[in-house]
C-alpha cells in the first residue's frame, strides 16, 4: 500500500522562487518545485536530522 506524502514548502527556502518541496515520516523526501515530475530525493528521517545537525555545526 502507497502513502500520500504530504508536501511543504522548506523553511530552508525563505520566500526564494527556487526551492524544494519536503515530505516528513519515517523518510524525509525532498523534490525540486519546478520538476516535481522527475521524483524526489529520500533519506531516513534520523540521516535527514544528522544531516542538518552538520549543516548547521
Amino acid at each position: 500500500m502507497q502513502v500520500e506524502q504530504s508536501w511543504h514548502k522548506s523553511s530552508y527556502s525563505a520566500g526564494a522562487q527556487n526551492c524544494v518541496e519536503v515530505a516528513e515520516g519515517k523518510q524525509t523526501l525532498v523534490r525540486d518545485t519546478q520538476n516535481r515530475g522527475r521524483g524526489h530525493l529520500a533519506a531516513p528521517a534520523a540521516e535527514w536530522t544528522a544531516l542538518l545537525a552538520a549543516v548547521r555545526g
